[in-house]
């Protein structure tokens, strides 16, 4: 498989969150091959998330992949990590060589059209540790991902194409909230990996932020 090596780094600022994006990191035929394998195979979940009370189903479809052992927790809801298959084993390899980062898990999110969305929020778990690295892989329709800042003092938005690689760094969960909207102009379905590097967490250990994701 080959990835490409464009890519454009932020200037760590006030105004923008500290990432690394790689347009087209992953180009046609191969993406759309790719996201037709992963939708097939995958076996999807549909969780419910209560909020204020009130429960809902999560608007989009979810899975986790990883080492074995790898657990997730965020708005009361737990996963468990099941095994990679072949085709997310090789993303893994290429977004690792390009972030230099290791990632022992990833979250898979399928957006099935623009009715699909993820709130507001911070990838700021405890076993994610205090900065984490996470690299989000977009394939299929794009999708705007949208920051502000917890402070109020800034926003940001990136369009995550078909192939694109974003990768989130130092206070970009730490100091900034993000979240992809509902859109009505959007038809089609996106597929989003985000790789991530996850530790252990503690029975007593709490998010530094709730998390108000849906």
């Amino acid at each position: 498989m080959r990835f490409v090596a464009n890519s454009t780094r932020s200037d760590v600022s006030h105004s923008q969150p500290d990432h690394h994006w790689f347009p087209g990191f992953l180009a046609p035929p191969v993406t759309t091959e790719m996201m037709a394998a992963i939708c097939r195979d995958t076996p999807w979940r549909h969780d419910t998330i209560t909020l204020f009370g009130q429960t809902h189903d999560v608007p989009r479809l979810t899975a986790l992949m990883g080492d074995e052992g790898v657990t997730y927790r965020y708005s009361r809801i737990t996963m468990e990590a099941i095994a990679w298959s072949a085709p997310v084993a090789e993303l893994r390899r290429g977004v690792e060589e390009k972030s230099e980062t290791r990632f022992n898990s990833v979250l898979l999110n399928w957006y099935r059209d623009g009715r699909d969305s993820n709130g507001w929020h911070a990838d700021d778990e405890p076993e994610l540790g205090e900065e984490p690295v996470i690299a989000s892989l977009s394939l299929g329709v794009t999708r705007t991902m949208r920051f502000r800042r917890r402070d109020g003092e800034a926003t940001f938005a990136i369009d995550l194409a078909d192939g694109d690689v974003l990768v989130m760094y130092g206070d970009s969960q730490r100091d900034w909230l993000h979240t992809v909207a509902k859109s009505t102009r959007v038809t089609r379905d996106r597929l989003n990996l985000t790789f991530r590097l996850m530790g252990p967490r503690s029975n007593d250990a709490a998010p530094t932020t709730p998390s108000r994701r849906q």
